[in-house]
């Protein structure tokens, strides 16, 4: 029988005080193996955006699997050791960000270092379980907040912490300042680091800078509509409540409850992303509760890499390629529509990236001075498919990761993760914040929509 999964951080129960297991050591800045040019590099306007100007936690877990081709087995001291030479590679990450003249972000490659923290947790994977899942709940023991780490400029650009198990596994943790690199440049970074820890000389991908390819065009013109853009609808809903994360699964069972949904046109032509985003984004708005009028928002974090979009970059380039192009409707529109009519709304939002797309976004943010997505609370809704990013193919030496993703949502963003079972059986993992009792009946709609009068429903973990 069929059961969905629902993790709820408040109500995990563990058997043991997690603060007391994880001893840290000092944090310690990682410079690159050798001298790297000091120099300033300007970041792209995409890069620029306000909207991507934030921090993401990843997490990883990893078995006690050990390649032969390991001279020893120390994951902290394999991986840093990878870190400073793949930095000798992707030194301008080892710099400092700042701003200049019309806000635009520049890196100084001053070569200071990331920041890397080496700890000890006295426990199991095995005993983890479920609970390195967004949202991980312990994601402060297995990444500590260095303090004064965690601003845009100044800081150090990635924070790692390896965090040795008594099973033999370890938990890698990063968190990335975005205005770096996207999902896929991080991949690369850390693909280069898997690379070099199992005895490479140099990365087989050698990255390339070259974010003047997506500066705005001269002149810059705004050829496309931004509703992520756009202040001057009226986004008045805002909700002040105290805010829970959870995190739902959606797996084939699932994905089929949602498609009987929809009319045959749609059933056969719309993506497994299609259908949880359509799906999410409805229970989410009814949950709520808004006026019927207001406006509601879905922006689709969309990457213009690949053959559908056409954006031509060279290999080896690992800068932000992406935008959030949104669609609209009235609250009242989404609710009492049937799912396909949010099906064509999250097509649509995919449908707008291109290559002009993108060069209209960059253009956009350099004519109207690098303004902040329009954001108007609760009502606001983003998505970011990660599950095809290529995390959960990292290999630093121990084989690929158990679980490997976002640690959790951010505001008003939900990270797709992939999730695959000890049956290997595909499914995808969906963080959501909510207020409480919005999330109470975000789940109540839910499980209307995939019929769990059907299945057996699931006690939280």
């Amino acid at each position: 029988m069929n059961t969905f999964f629902c993790k709820d951080i408040s109500n995990i129960i563990f058997s043991v005080d997690m603060p007391n297991l994880v001893n840290r050591c000092e944090p310690r800045l990682i410079t690159p193996a050798k001298p790297t040019p000091h120099e300033t590099k300007m970041l792209s306007d995409i890069d620029n955006q306000q909207g991507i100007r934030f921090h993401v936690p990843f997490i990883m877990s990893y078995k006690n699997n050990p390649s032969i081709l390991l001279k020893q087995n120390d994951p902290v001291k394999v991986i840093s050791d990878a870190l400073s030479r793949a930095l000798e590679y992707y030194y301008p990450l080892a710099g400092r960000l700042r701003e200049v003249h019309k806000k635009k972000l520049m890196v100084n490659c001053s070569g200071e270092g990331i920041l890397f923290v080496e700890a000890n947790a006295n426990v199991t994977l095995d005993e983890l379980e479920d609970a390195i899942l967004p949202p991980c709940p312990f994601l402060e023991e297995f990444m500590f907040n260095v303090p004064g780490s965690d601003g845009i400029l100044g800081s150090p650009l990635i924070l790692i912490q390896v965090t040795r198990l008594t099973c033999g596994g370890f938990i890698f943790a990063l968190r990335l300042n975005h205005t770096m690199c996207d999902a896929f440049g991080l991949v690369q970074f850390l693909n280069a680091v898997g690379e070099i820890a199992q005895g490479a000389e140099a990365p087989s991908t050698p990255p390339v800078w070259e974010r003047e390819l997506l500066s705005a065009r001269d002149p810059p013109r705004i050829s496309c509509t931004h509703h992520e853009f756009d202040d001057t609808i009226d986004y008045s809903y805002l909700n002040s409540a105290a805010t829970v994360q959870r995190s739902f699964c959606f797996g084939p069972e699932e994905i089929k409850a949602l498609k009987e949904h929809l009319p045959p046109h749609l059933s056969t032509c719309s993506s497994t992303f299609d259908l949880i985003t359509a799906c999410v984004w409805k229970c989410r708005t009814i949950s709520l509760e808004m006026d019927p009028k207001q406006i509601v928002r879905l922006s689709c974090a969309v990457n213009a890499r690949g053959k559908h979009n056409s954006l031509c970059l060279p290999p080896g380039y690992y800068g932000n390629t992406f935008a959030y192009p949104a669609v609209v409707s009235t609250a009242e529109r989404l609710c009492n529509s049937p799912l396909g009519y949010a099906v064509e709304l999250v097509k649509k939002s995919k449908a707008k990236m291109s290559e002009e797309y993108l060069r209209s976004v960059a253009d956009f943010d350099e004519i109207k001075g690098r303004p902040p997505l329009a954001m108007g609370g609760m009502s606001d809704f983003i998505v970011s498919d990660n599950t095809r990013t290529g995390l959960g193919e990292i290999d630093f030496g121990w084989g690929k990761p158990v679980y490997a993703g976002v640690a959790k949502s951010i505001d008003l963003i939900s990270f797709y993760v992939k999730n695959t079972n000890k049956a290997e059986q595909y499914k995808v993992l969906v963080p959501i914040c909510l207020p409480l009792s919005s999330m109470e009946r975000f789940q109540q709609e839910l499980k209307k929509m995939i019929s769990f009068d059907k299945v057996e429903i699931p006690s939280y973990i």
